[in-house]
């Protein structure tokens, strides 16, 4: 066991903090915890050691959300974003963004406190450049918000369709892995079977279903209940169809209880002989339909691009700061709001400057700004931030 002094201030918490270290096993490390409580210690509570950091100025409340992220996160792209944040990315465009608004409110206030001598220490011109260069910069960063937030939360992705369609091979093959049972018996598949992988950077949730047909064994009845559900809390469905064989009632079921939620129609096993006529089946106008063969691997690569394509997924990260969080999305929404509204009012007046009104726009703005860092945030929303941090963190 090695244990580590960390002195004020240069511990995570920025408090007097000792570090203990020891083997893996899980009956010594119950032992030192409960040895450490029966001296006077506690457990932490969620996300405390991050809470008393953020306290401590040690990070900021956009780093201490990447903390979270970075702990949760399951694909490399993921686990970028986040450490990116917590680095202090997005701090730093945020606050470049508020030190400009600074700025602009340090003059606006000048010219109020010397109305008598009539001096004004910016032009209704400057002002507008500055806003300009402000929402500019805000809607940069607003424009990530839709990839950020992808590459955060990832995608619930459901995987539908009759008996023997090869619903669990698609699965397999998405999973990269014999996670599910194939065989040419139908009704194997009898719950729904979940897996969390990594999709080109992107975490899908992927949900395999029983396949959905009339039957009387209770088992694979509710079975098939949970897989007519599935698309209803799916972002994105995979509705499978059989190559081999015509278009059934069964299969017109699927696609239409499909036709709402955004679909990859999934044409399979057109390595055997052929019955599948697109032409025949107008329950998929407009949809994307791909025609594979999981057997022999022919069109998976079009899959793969009209999977993306569903997702989403338009294209690589770029190095710039990246919104991933509503929360931030929300906050950067109502600064741009505000100052809309003051470059609104400006172009009213034309080029008289009401510096009072322009400071209630502004100030706005910053209390924005100062939310999404955590200059200032209210208790409640500081409350749920932590709760869903591990213990430990």
């Amino acid at each position: 066991m090695v244990a580590t002094y960390f002195p004020s201030p240069h511990s995570y918490t920025t408090e007097d903090v000792v570090e203990i270290g020891a083997h893996g096993s899980p009956a010594g490390l119950r032992e030192i915890v409960r040895s450490a409580v029966a001296a006077g210690a506690r457990l932490a509570e969620r996300g405390e050691f991050t809470f008393r950091a953020y306290l401590g100025g040690r990070i900021d409340l956009v780093q201490a959300e990447a903390v979270a992220d970075l702990v949760d996160s399951v694909t490399p792209l993921q686990a970028r974003v986040a450490f990116d944040q917590l680095e202090g990315t997005l701090t730093r465009a945020i606050g470049a963004l508020d030190a400009r608004l600074f700025d602009l409110v340090a003059k606006l206030e000048a010219s109020i406190d010397f109305p008598d001598e009539g001096f004004h220490f910016v032009g209704a011109a400057e002002v507008v450049a500055a806003l300009n260069e402000v929402r500019g910069g805000i809607l940069r960063l607003l424009g990530s918000a839709r990839m950020g937030r992808l590459v955060r939360e990832g995608r619930q992705v459901a995987i539908v369709g009759k008996p023997n369609v090869g619903k669990s091979s698609l699965f397999n093959w998405l999973v990269g892995a014999d996670r599910a049972i194939v065989t040419s018996v139908p009704g194997t598949t009898r719950d729904l079977l979940r897996e969390s992988v990594d999709f080109e950077g992107v975490r899908l949730s992927l949900v395999d279903t029983a396949g959905i047909r009339e039957v009387l064994d209770e088992v694979e009845r509710e079975g098939v209940e949970r897989a007519r559900r599935a698309p209803a809390a799916a972002d994105v469905v995979f509705v499978v169809l059989d190559a081999s064989r015509e278009v059934s009632v069964e299969d017109r079921d699927v696609l239409a209880r499909t036709a709402a939620v955004r679909r990859v129609v999934v044409v399979n096993k057109t390595d055997l002989p052929r019955a599948w006529n697109r032409n025949l089946v107008r329950e998929i106008e407009g949809d994307a339909v791909v025609e594979i063969s999981l057997a022999t691997g022919a069109g998976l690569p079009a899959l793969r691009a009209a999977t993306l394509g569903a997702l989403e997924v338009d294209g690589a990260l770029i190095d710039d700061p990246m919104v991933t969080n509503i929360r931030h999305e929300a906050l950067l929404g109502l600064a741009l709001a505000s100052i809309e509204r003051a470059m609104s009012g400006l172009e009213t007046r034309g080029e008289r400057l009401n510096e009072e009104l322009m400071l209630a726009d502004l100030a706005g703005a910053r209390r924005a700004f100062e939310e999404v860092v955590g200059t200032r945030t209210p208790d409640d929303v500081l409350r749920a931030i932590f709760e869903r941090f591990c213990i430990g963190k």
